[in-house]
């Protein structure tokens, strides 16, 4: 009789399993507002060296006394079709100042991921140039961890990966938005990356709105204009540009090459 029960009770957990499974709501379709965010403390002193210390010191020590320590900028991603068109938004005060030059505290690309189709088309800004990225979806070999955390109302999983063979990125995503997006160019997780941190370069996207609204092809339409290269040439033609910027180089590589 013990065992007929606990049969009938396991029966009973599979089959409210199941229909909670299937009466749970899936976001397909819609817009994510996300904030970025930049330590510029952080960034500005790492180009501190002893030949530019006697002219930089000073001035970085006179931009922390009129400067907040973290630039935030805004964001949209939509998404629909299995498509998502990432989108920054211009910040309506720039202060002049020549920190700002720093690609990776700007926000530079447009970018339209086709998931059906698994290509990507990457508007980007390189100083007053501007290139279009044409290419595969980038291949991240992300590792899924047991880590979560509460991300714009979802409960997102943590996965941690290198891209370029040695910048560290973490990123959170949730499979209650059954498409695998993220900001800028990171996706290729089971479901949308709503929080991204690249903790060496000390910049954060986290996503602070999702709105379930209905997205059309229109909204979703890749950028045009630009110099159209792959990822492998916009490599090739700015590692010769930049050979000779000495330790400035690397870090405005990495930045535009993301």
């Amino acid at each position: 009789m013990k065992k007929l029960i606990l049969f009938a009770t396991c029966l009973f957990m599979l089959g409210g399993n199941t229909l909670f499974a299937q009466n749970k709501h899936f976001t397909t379709n819609g817009t994510i507002e996300f904030e970025k965010s930049v330590n510029m403390y952080a960034v500005f002193q790492k180009i501190i060296d002893k030949d530019n210390e006697a002219w930089l010191q000073p001035a970085f020590d006179s931009y922390k006394k009129n400067q907040p320590q973290f630039r935030k900028l805004k964001s949209t991603l939509a998404f629909g079709n299995n498509k998502t068109l990432f989108t920054p938004i211009e910040p309506e005060n720039v202060s002049n100042t020549f920190f700002l030059d720093n690609p990776m505290v700007g926000q530079n690309n447009v970018v339209q991921t086709d998931l059906n189709t698994n290509t990507s088309i990457n508007q980007k800004k390189v100083f007053e140039s501007v290139f279009l990225v044409k290419d595969s979806v980038r291949k991240i070999d992300w590792k899924i961890t047991t880590e979560t955390r509460e991300i714009a109302g979802f409960t997102c999983r943590r996965a941690n990966a290198l891209v370029l063979d040695s910048i560290y990125v973490v990123a959170f995503y949730t499979d209650d938005i059954p498409v695998s997006g993220g900001p800028e160019s990171f996706a290729g997780l089971p479901g949308m990356i709503l929080g991204l941190a690249i903790p060496h370069e000390n910049v954060t996207w986290f996503a602070t709105k999702v709105n379930e609204i209905v997205v059309d092809d229109k909204a979703l339409t890749a950028p045009k204009k630009g110099k159209q290269v792959n990822r492998k040439e916009l490599s090739a033609t700015l590692t010769g540009v930049m050979k000779d910027w000495g330790n400035q180089s690397n870090s405005y590589l990495k930045a535009f090459v993301l």
